[in-house]
């Protein structure tokens, strides 16, 4: 399956990414989803993290069919996509350190992806919550995605694990676009410290211009939300995290709008071409 397959026009497919774990990489796949819903989009959340999947757990969810039974004959999306808010917020399960899916051939993604692309058009916005590292399928998954959001923090594990991410897909997949995000910051300009060190190594070793989509601050109220198993969004709506997660969605709007417009133009162009 090729780069940017999971891409009908009007969709938005997006790819949350670490290279380590617990950069709450999915909380915030969640909560920017949550957020986006908030504003009338339609969402649907693909849990694709398959060592260790938890959306499910932070909706307090318990999904009788995943994502792996997508891989048998005589199952559709409608078996298996949990509608979690009325009116377009929608969650594909995952199973966690299921061998099929942490080594997904690409005959099983073609499978997969068969039966998901017949209601992925349906949505506005498609995140697919990734797995941390730089395994087969989280690779080849990021590379479906027409946006992907490499989340860090500022420890600096996970700026080196992050670098490695983009370095891998870089080389080795020819994906030069990425948008970061600083989870977990302590103040705007540390925020902005951690992006700039890692901008920089984007720069002086893999001739990389990486983008910085913004930063969510240290909050109490996340890990307050995570018990409740509520989204932090709908939690507390108030606080400065959440505050936070509604500017990165109003800026991945922004982004939806002008990929729209470069399609819609670039298929005008073909027109007028081939007319």
């Amino acid at each position: 399956m090729s780069q940017e397959s999971v891409n009908p026009s009007s969709t938005l497919s997006i790819s949350i990414l670490s290279g380590k774990g617990g950069v709450g990489k999915t909380n915030l796949a969640l909560n920017l989803a949550y957020a986006l819903y908030k504003a009338n989009q339609k969402m649907l959340v693909m849990d694709f993290d398959v060592g260790l999947a938890n959306v499910d757990v932070l909706l307090g969810v318990s999904p009788e069919k995943n994502l792996q039974d997508l891989l048998k004959t005589g199952v559709t999306p409608s078996d298996v996509v949990i509608p979690v808010e009325p009116g377009g917020f929608d969650f594909l399960p995952a199973a966690s350190g299921v061998p099929e899916l942490l080594e997904l051939d690409e005959d099983g993604r073609d499978q997969v992806f068969g039966k998901l692309n017949t209601v992925l058009g349906e949505y506005d916005y498609v995140i697919f919550d990734l797995g941390a590292g730089i395994g087969k399928t989280v690779l080849s998954l990021a590379c479906m995605t027409r946006m992907r959001l490499l989340v860090v923090t500022p420890e600096p594990t996970s700026l080196t694990d992050g670098y490695a991410v983009i370095k891998v897909l870089k080389n080795q997949h020819q994906v030069k676009d990425f948008l970061v995000v600083v989870n977990q910051a302590g103040n705007a300009k540390e925020a902005q410290t951690t992006f700039d060190r890692l901008h920089g190594a984007c720069e002086r070793f893999l001739d990389l211009d990486i983008g910085y989509l913004g930063a969510v601050h240290n909050d109490p109220n996340v890990p307050e939300a995570v018990r409740r198993q509520v989204p932090l969004i709908k939690y507390a709506p108030q606080c400065r995290a959440s505050q936070d997660i509604l500017s990165l969605a109003i800026k991945i709007g922004r982004h939806r709008a002008e990929i729209r417009s470069h399609l819609k133009a670039k298929s005008i162009l073909k027109k007028i071409t081939l007319g």
